[in-house]
């Protein structure tokens, strides 16, 4: 019997429930990239939205609404969930899996480049006190920027795809993606507003407590 890696069995212990597979089976389905995350970080999106007492949290890349979900079941009573998407027929699907979790009327979805969107709330004075930013690399350290600009004191930023499946890591690798997430990371370990960790599973999370 081949051991299980310590993914593996997390999130063979955090089965995925009707309305998430549904979700990943709409994404094969329709040929979107299937990268949404996995079960049980799902699971831990939740937690920590939960714990955190998030009223409006802001998440930057939306695919099929599986993380949207996510967070949708950690928001306070009464929260909302603002989505940034490029790509209309993404958030489309995405507000339809929201709407039949029950959580249609808590979001709003915000269509095109995420930096315009970014700049539009700032201009428009919206605030939040929680952020998931999983989209394109290249632009993280402006999307970090903004988190910051953006954040309630006491906010908790969460940043996805932090290691690249290891291109992060490996000095040889100059792209880029791969440049942008290290200044990400790097910015996230060292500016003084915030209070930070990574964690080095799901392919590198990092978290942050805005001050």
């Amino acid at each position: 019997m081949v051991n299980l890696t310590p993914d593996e069995y997390v999130n063979q212990l955090f089965q995925e429930d009707e309305l998430l597979l549904k979700v990943k089976e709409a994404i094969r389905a329709n040929g979107m990239p299937e990268v949404s995350v996995a079960a049980a970080y799902g699971r831990l999106l939740t937690f920590l939205a939960k714990t955190s007492k998030a009223e409006a949290v802001l998440e930057i890349g939306v695919l099929g609404g599986y993380s949207g979900i996510c967070l949708a079941r950690g928001l306070s009573d009464g929260g909302t969930l603002t989505s940034l998407e490029l790509k209309e027929e993404y958030a489309a699907m995405a507000h339809g899996h929201l709407e039949e979790g029950g959580f249609g009327d808590k979001v709003e979805y915000r269509i095109g480049p995420a930096a315009d969107s970014l700049e539009q709330l700032a201009q428009e004075g919206r605030t939040f006190d929680f952020f998931f930013i999983d989209a394109d690399k290249e632009n993280y350290p402006v999307y970090l920027d903004y988190a910051i600009r953006l954040a309630r004191p006491g906010a908790v930023i969460v940043g996805d795809n932090c290691f690249l499946r290891g291109r992060t890591l490996n000095p040889d690798k100059q792209g880029p993606a791969v440049l942008a997430v290290r200044r990400f990371n790097e910015q996230m370990a060292s500016d003084s507003r915030l209070i930070t960790t990574m964690l080095p599973d799901y392919d590198g999370l990092a978290l942050a407590w805005v001050k």
